[in-house]
């Protein structure tokens, strides 16, 4: 609360000055000062709703989350449409909801809550977290560099051809965002090393083979995706969907390796892996995007977030080795990246390419996937 009321309070000081950078004027101060507040809401939500995942109570997570949900849209509309406010009203409307529901879980939760300090504590937050602010930084650059460099580099249809395949591809982020969520505070509840280290295995198999299972799916199937969702000027982005769709698996990868750093808190070196996969996402874009274009740019950011994989996996096995199931998990990522390949190689008719997608889970039988306890799970779900 002290850190967001303080960013808060400097926003305020400089609302003018940070309304003559960005718009070239001090006219746009108020909405200056109302972005503050909303990331004053959000930082201190964050906090609240925190304490439910650390609980794991998902199901208060997600009465909190719609709750904010209905606030926001009802102020939102209410500000824009029936009073004319504008872009302030769609700013003040978005941090509305999020304040309503912060207010709420702060009586709810009053029994847990209380003003003191502890230096120590204090002093190891500190310590975990500064050094994921350079880290978060470089993840920022690697997911949104890409568009920079097209805008630069080729042309504004460009941009908007890879920016709808990169909204299609970003369906496997909605059920990514949820394992993230509730992932940390399984993970680090298991105090036995030894079964953390055999379930952080598992999870790494299990996430990759449901995320690159959905990259199949959506490079497969891009171009009765974007036709369905899109009109014709449009139908060129499939070609950088499946790319694309499998840079976030990847990610997900990246997701449960980082759990191994964090158990051990040795965080101050994650900046070093993100950055790595910066800079080779802006030295790919620079090169490949001149004679590529978007698949030029579709090409680096999977380059990059599978170095940012690899390279996260590396690190944590240094400071905390878990036996991850390497077989297994080169025979998801090869069948999927061949699958699509060959669907997009061979331009398959929808019923090919909804055969192939299909197709993924038996693929993985001749090369021995499934563990005996798998198959038998799998047996005892078929209809007899």
């Amino acid at each position: 609360m002290a850190a967001a009321t303080t960013v808060l309070a400097f926003g305020v000081v400089l609302a003018g000055t940070v309304s003559q950078l960005l718009f070239g004027d001090d006219s746009h101060r108020g909405l200056v000062v109302a972005a503050f507040v909303g990331l004053w809401a959000a930082m201190n939500y964050e906090q609240m709703t925190s304490m439910f995942r650390v609980e794991r109570r998902s199901s208060a997570y997600l009465v909190a989350t719609l709750a904010n949900l209905v606030f926001t849209v009802t102020a939102t509309i209410l500000l824009v449409v029936v009073f004319d406010q504008g872009p302030l009203g769609v700013i003040v409307g978005n941090f509305t909801g999020t304040l309503v529901v912060y207010a709420g879980l702060l009586v709810h939760r009053r029994s847990v809550l209380g003003l003191g300090f502890d230096r120590e504590l204090y002093r190891s937050m500190v310590q975990y977290g500064l050094p994921l602010v350079p880290s978060v930084l470089a993840l920022w650059a690697t997911n949104f560099s890409d568009r920079f460099f097209l805008v630069k580099l080729a042309d504004v249809d460009e941009v908007g051809l890879y920016s709808i395949g990169a909204r299609l591809a970003s369906a496997i982020v909605i059920g990514l965002t949820a394992f993230r969520m509730g992932w940390p505070a399984f993970a680090y509840a298991i105090e036995d090393d030894r079964e953390a280290k055999r379930t952080y295995s598992f999870v790494m198999t299990y996430v990759l083979f449901v995320t690159c299972w959905a990259a199949l799916a959506l490079g497969a199937l891009a171009p009765w995706l974007l036709r369905l969702i899109t009109t014709e000027p449009f139908y060129p982005a499939e070609d950088v969907v499946a790319p694309l769709a499998f840079a976030t698996a990847a990610f997900g990868g990246y997701a449960v390796a980082l759990i191994s750093v964090g158990r051990v808190r040795a965080t101050r070196l994650n900046w070093t892996v993100t950055g790595a996969a910066a800079l080779l996402n802006v030295a790919l874009n620079l090169v490949l995007i001149p004679p590529f274009g978007r698949m030029g740019a579709a090409f680096a950011t999977v380059a990059a977030y599978s170095l940012m994989c690899a390279a996260m996996i590396w690190r944590a096995q240094t400071v905390f080795p878990v036996p991850y199931q390497w077989r297994r998990v080169a025979s998801v990522v090869s069948v999927a990246v061949g699958l699509t390949v060959i669907a997009k190689a061979a331009d398959a008719p929808f019923l090919v390419a909804l055969a192939l997608v299909a197709a993924y889970p038996v693929a993985l039988i001749p090369l021995r996937f499934y563990l005996p306890a798998e198959r038998a799970r799998l047996r005892s779900l078929l209809p007899t």
